[in-house]
């Protein structure tokens, strides 16, 4: 016989990895209130998913929890470029690339970075932090089952330790449960793309000897190209503790157990060329490579985000990466709706802004595995054709043509050719070093929980006036800002110019970084033309 205890709360989450934690966070911040469920008892133990891209660090750092992600990835801090070789017993082999950000020019973009933060060392600083900002997570406990009508969702949720079974009714329900995601087949949500890529079997191991034949190569990966034992190695702690991952080809009728510890270490050390190494497997775990994306981000009430959504090829971590940034994206829209800012309309927006980024991104992470020759993976005619080129434009230069934007583009692509980041709708709005008293601040910092106008201390345009009686009489959250009063910059950047506007312009930037609407000048009537902006931005015409 079991006991059901019923819960209400405006969202349920499914799923605790990366992308539900940072949706935790996310909600968190912006004090909506919230539940995980992860039907696992606790974080990830394996070393994997370990690149946190420059825009993933920004949104961090406006979560407060930049610094705490960067004291946990400390051993890898010097890692850097993937090195591409038949063997580490002697120079040969050649860099892809050998440093993230050469020559720093990185920092005239954004106030963070790169980061390498392997999942099983981030999950815990996101657990943490959603806890802290009260967040009520379950592990060990898993969705059953749900049903949705026009105004709730009701999610059926079992404790697995218990096997009590009880229900949560729900506002909104964020499914971040993965690629096979019983939530979106349950919604029957198809997939399109290519399918399966390739397999790898994931190998922990520890060898005292490695770091000796390594050396100070301090790469991210290195790709062993021996015809007989290729595969991917990485550092965990550049010491005693790595990864390696083996291609596995069950195409081809391979079995899991086939790849037994003697086995393994006979791969590893053949690929490594050393035939004396010492290796200890202390972990295996199987995983494929596929490039998919949701024909739709949701049904009703319920939204996917993560790898529910999208699945691509684990080469450049875009596919970690685009389901953290889907997460913030829906977190701000949630709040909005929420607390009553914005009409329900604002959240159809997000799958119109992240489905493309996700169609975009998934065949550039299929193109990067391809330049990159990554083990096992043998893409059919068509697969990875994507152009070549840097990634900078792909991780900080994607652009939302539709959705919660006026004004933008609709003609440019998705990724633009060449980086721009001038303050077009429908960007991440540009960053600049700014003053306020004593603080040095970043633009982006300004940008979580409400949406905010830049004006000109300068200007008599009647802008920075307009906002003011709108944020003081109306529900919506909006916060003005004069450059030059209530903050002044702290270079020489003249931030009309950087913004793409004028002195007697406005830039108005959403919770998420991304510039939602831009006037190039004075205006008759600033309070109409703002509030009507307002109205079609946030869907409550």
């Amino acid at each position: 016989m079991h006991q059901k205890a019923d819960h209400r709360i405006p969202v349920l989450i499914v799923g605790g990895s990366l992308v539900g934690l940072s949706m935790s966070v996310f909600l968190g911040r912006l004090g909506v209130r919230h539940m995980l469920v992860e039907r696992h008892s606790g974080t990830s133990h394996h070393p994997r998913g370990r690149g946190n891209n420059v825009r993933t660090m920004e949104l961090f750092r406006v979560a407060g929890i930049e610094q705490d992600i960067r004291a946990a990835a400390s051993l890898l801090a010097d890692n850097h470029g993937i090195l591409q070789t038949p063997t580490l017993v002697d120079d040969a082999g050649e860099w892809l690339f050998k440093h993230i950000d050469p020559g720093g020019g990185l920092a005239r973009l954004s106030p963070s970075g790169w980061c390498l933060c392997s999942q099983n060392d981030l999950e815990p600083v996101l657990l943490d932090s959603a806890r802290q900002l009260g967040g009520h997570l379950r592990y060990y406990h898993e969705l059953e089952s749900f049903e949705q009508d026009a105004g709730k969702v009701t999610a059926y949720v079992r404790n697995r330790e218990t096997d009590e079974l009880y229900t949560v009714r729900a506002d909104y329900l964020v499914a971040a449960d993965g690629p096979r995601s019983p939530v979106r087949d349950r919604l029957g949500i198809t997939q399109s793309g290519p399918g399966e890529l390739f397999a790898n079997v994931s190998v922990t191991f520890r060898s005292k000897l490695l770091a000796d034949v390594v050396g100070e190569r301090r790469f991210i990966c290195c790709y062993l190209t021996d015809e007989e034992a290729d595969g991917a190695l990485l550092p965990v702690d550049n010491q005693e503790r790595w990864v390696f991952h083996v291609p596995w080809h069950p195409e081809h009728g391979e079995t899991l157990a086939e790849f037994t510890e003697e086995r393994l270490g006979r791969h590893i050390r053949r690929a490594v060329g050393a035939p004396d190494l010492d290796i200890e497997v202390t972990g295996k775990a199987s995983w494929r490579a596929a490039e998919r994306v949701a024909d739709r981000y949701g049904h009703g009430r319920v939204l996917l985000a993560g790898d529910s959504a999208h699945e691509m090829s684990p080469t450049g971590a875009f596919g970690s990466n685009t389901g953290i940034q889907d997460a913030h994206n829906l977190a701000w829209k949630l709040a909005a709706v929420l607390d009553g800012w914005a009409g329900p309309g604002l959240l159809e927006t997000y799958g119109a802004e992240r489905r493309p980024v996700a169609l975009t991104t998934s065949a550039r992470a299929s193109a990067r595995s391809v330049e990159h020759s990554h083990p096992g993976f043998a893409p059919a005619p068509g697969v990875g054709g994507g152009r070549r080129g840097g990634i900078l434009n792909v991780v900080l230069g994607y652009r939302y043509p539709e959705g919660a934007v006026i004004g933008a583009d609709r003609e440019q692509p998705v990724v633009p050719e060449t980086l721009r980041l001038t303050g077009d709708p429908g960007t991440r709005a540009p960053h600049q070093w700014l003053r306020r008293g004593a603080k040095r601040l970043s633009t982006l910092d300004l940008y979580e929980r409400s949406l905010v106008l830049l004006t000109d201390a300068r200007s008599d345009a009647g802008w920075h006036e307009a906002a003011r009686r709108i944020a003081d009489t109306d529900v919506v959250h909006l916060a003005p800002y004069r450059i030059g009063t209530d903050l002044t910059p702290d270079d020489d950047t003249d931030w009309a110019t950087a913004h793409g506007t004028t002195p007697d312009g406005a830039v108005l930037v959403r919770p998420d970084g991304y510039v939602a609407w831009r006037a190039s000048g004075a205006v008759r009537d600033p309070e109409p033309t703002l509030r009507k902006v307002l109205a079609t931005l946030l869907c409550k015409g």
